[in-house]
């Protein structure tokens, strides 16, 4: 599962997901980036987590001092930094998010959208706490996921990503409360306002609250705690 993203789904696959975007997913998309703008001033330094080919990278170099996206996949990576070569500000790294190579409180802002806490298949509490690691006291981590109240647009969209053989053909019997399921062994999940709540409780240090927006995402936004 873990190789999907970094050698199926990745690249010009990738960037093919969202070439073929229907308009309510564009718009959910958009909604994300807007929502994490609002909070990055123009001294900040910003860390994207799987940030792909840098689709949102130019826009936060844009507003952020300095930014830096990580993702494993080398493909991406290498389309990214083609396609970003130009910005001074900002940089590519091949790096996995739950082992982060960066000094303890390293930036002021962590993002990690598009229900990046589900697709990557990884331990979600460790990712919180090394994303918390790398955030200066006082800074800010976003994390987003799905809402319930988008899924018939999620699962068209992948449907249409099925149909364009960047993804397995969908198995309907069991794509269901929020998890879609491909006939190749591709699973799409999410996480729900509970199941946030839940990995955030077990954190100390920090402060965090949990907002729909755009009846599309659940985002959960994490302080961590000055000492």
């Amino acid at each position: 599962m873990t190789g999907y993203y970094t050698e199926i789904l990745s690249a010009d696959n990738l960037k093919r997901c969202y070439d073929i975007a229907p308009k309510r997913v564009i718009q959910y998309l958009e909604a994300e980036v807007n929502y994490v703008l609002q909070f990055i001033k123009p001294e900040d330094s910003v860390l994207e987590l799987g940030c792909g080919y840098g689709r949102i990278l130019q826009v936060l170099a844009g507003r952020a001092k300095s930014v830096t996206g990580i993702d494993t996949s080398p493909f991406s990576i290498e389309l990214g930094r083609k396609a970003l070569s130009s910005l001074f500000n900002c940089r590519l790294i091949e790096m996995d998010a739950v082992n982060l190579e960066f000094p303890d409180s390293t930036f002021d802002v962590v993002i990690c959208i598009q229900n990046g806490i589900s697709a990557f298949h990884v331990d979600q509490l460790r990712l919180l706490h090394e994303s918390i690691r790398v955030t200066k006291a006082g800074g800010l981590i976003l994390f987003s996921s799905y809402s319930d109240r988008f899924w018939k647009h999620r699962l068209e969209w992948f449907q249409l990503q099925s149909a364009e053989g960047l993804i397995g053909e969908i198995d309907f019997e069991k794509s269901r409360d929020g998890r879609i399921v491909c006939k190749d062994g591709f699973t799409a999940t999410t996480v729900k306002p509970g199941q946030f709540i839940r990995l955030i409780s077990s954190i100390r240090g920090i402060n965090a609250e949990i907002e729909e927006v755009d009846e599309s995402s659940i985002f959960c936004r994490i302080t961590p705690v000055k000492t």
